[in-house]
């Protein structure tokens, strides 16, 4: 027998040695072998050095391994095998293994836009109702099936938080982690962001409350998907939410940074080019990048489609697809305004001006409120006499109730800010949430208020023939 023939993992025996051997390693000595094996039945271990002479008299036994295993777990190993390379085989392979039937847009969604990116940084901006939550799942499933993503956070507002753990349960076997105080505080000593790969948790109270956050930073995460995202705004540089910082810190802490909203603009585009800015700082870094990338229609990130765009896939008989949401059809009707009708119209079109005047003189988030409400005013107009007084009505009352008592007003609106889970907080953390809101809620000017209060009175004042009752809309 050569040396050569001698090599590790083969089996040999011979009058030279003590029992069958399995061969682990082999060195050369001149014409001579040292062999180092185990013994096939003891398990003990040799280390002979054999002459030409020995080595001749061995022999290479033609047994194999055993083929006495267990036949199912066998089966499960190439099953999961199968299983991991399915996705380059069938592309919509996660469908076959999720509970859902999903009309046309959700795939062009993920399989169209989502998937094709190297990095997932995409902000999907549909209408209400379009399955955001769906696609979320479906992306999720894919990056998974592919071996890219392992740990994942989804960060929602506080009531939608195990709405979202049962969607990704019921419709795609995915276990998630509600991350509350209350499991902070459990695990006392211990980072819970770290322990769980797949976890939920909600946007107010990890951006306000410091200890979550801090913790939160200490860990790394393949895929974020973040609902709502629209509550990460900022209104300039030096005005960051804390919403905001929490999303400029997790774009920097994954790879694939998935947000949803729909309600992405607010009318602002230097607002909506810090928001995806979240996404990639590099690419909208100027607002002229950005309207021109909306202009060709090439924003790399960003998807919007409006309920009328949403349909079922095509009629296997007759090819026709159907609308998933009823059309809206508007139709203006024309009518004459007379006399105390007129008289009406034309104080409450004075008022509306000077509002939209003052407001446009000024950048910030009170003067864009201010606007909608004038727009507003004019719609309730179109629709009854009456709508439009009880809603100036209710105006003038609710800056007189101010006025009456500003710190009260102040009070409200800090209780309207706070998270949803803001009683299972310590009162530590709740105290840090008050100050913070005391902070942002500024107070009422009592000069502003009471000329408001005054210009409201000439369309209020009284025209029993004109505004005592409704009249029919005269817009559908």
């Amino acid at each position: 027998m050569k040396i050569t023939t001698i090599h590790p993992g083969s089996t040999v025996q011979g009058p030279t040695l003590p029992e069958p051997i399995e061969v682990l390693a082999t060195v050369p000595m001149g014409d001579s072998l040292k062999v180092i094996g185990r013994g096939m039945q003891t398990g003990m271990t040799y280390d002979p050095v054999l002459s030409p002479e020995q080595l001749a008299q061995l022999t290479i036994s033609a047994e194999r391994e055993p083929f006495d295993g267990d036949a199912r777990l066998f089966r499960l190993g190439v099953e999961a095998h199968r299983l991991g390379l399915a996705y380059e085989y069938d592309p919509y392979f996660s469908l076959s293994i999720a509970r859902v039937d999903p009309p046309p847009h959700q795939l062009e969604a993920v399989y169209g836009y989502f998937l094709r990116l190297p990095r997932i940084r995409f902000l999907l901006a549909d209408d209400p109702g379009a399955g955001k939550t769906i696609m979320g799942g479906l992306t999720l499933k894919e990056l998974k099936a592919r071996g890219l993503v392992k740990r994942t956070l989804i960060v929602a507002p506080a009531n939608l938080t195990f709405q979202w753990q049962r969607e990704m349960a019921d419709k795609f076997r995915e276990k998630f982690q509600v991350i509350t105080g209350g499991l902070l505080r459990a695990n006392y000593g211990q980072n819970p962001w770290q322990d769980y790969d797949q976890a939920i948790t909600s946007v107010s109270w990890v951006s306000l409350v410091e200890d979550a956050r801090e913790s939160l930073f200490r860990s790394r995460w393949d895929l974020i998907i973040v609902d709502e995202a629209h509550k990460m705004s900022a209104r300039s540089e030096e005005h960051k939410t804390y919403a905001y910082r929490l999303g400029e810190a997790l774009s920097k802490m994954t790879d694939h940074f998935l947000l949803m909203t729909a309600t992405p603009h607010k009318g602002d585009p230097e607002h909506f080019r810090r928001f995806l800015a979240l996404l990639d700082a590099d690419v909208y870094g100027s607002i002229q990048s950005l309207q021109e990338a909306m202009r060709r229609q090439e924003a790399p990130f960003y998807l919007r489609r409006t309920k009328e765009a949403l349909v079922t896939f095509p009629d296997p008989e007759t090819g026709e697809v159907r609308k998933l949401f009823t059309k809206r059809e508007v139709r203006t009707a024309a009518f004459d305004l007379v006399g105390d009708e007129l008289d009406f119209y034309d104080e409450l079109t004075r008022y509306v001006e000077d509002q939209s005047i003052a407001a446009a003189q000024e950048e910030s988030a009170r003067s864009r409120a201010v606007g909608f409400t004038m727009a507003m005013l004019q719609r309730r107009m179109a629709s009854s006499i009456y709508a439009v007084r009880r809603t100036l009505e209710r105006m003038r009352d609710r800056r007189q109730k101010i006025l009456d008592d500003p710190e009260a007003y102040r009070r409200e609106q800090i209780e309207r800010r706070v998270p949803d889970d803001f009683d299972d907080m310590t009162e530590e953390e709740q105290q840090e949430i008050i100050a913070q809101l005391e902070d942002e809620v500024l107070s009422v000017d009592p000069a502003v208020l009471r000329d408001d209060i005054a210009r409201l009175a000439n369309p209020l004042r009284d025209r029993p023939t004109a505004v005592g009752h409704p009249r029919v809309a005269a817009t559908s």
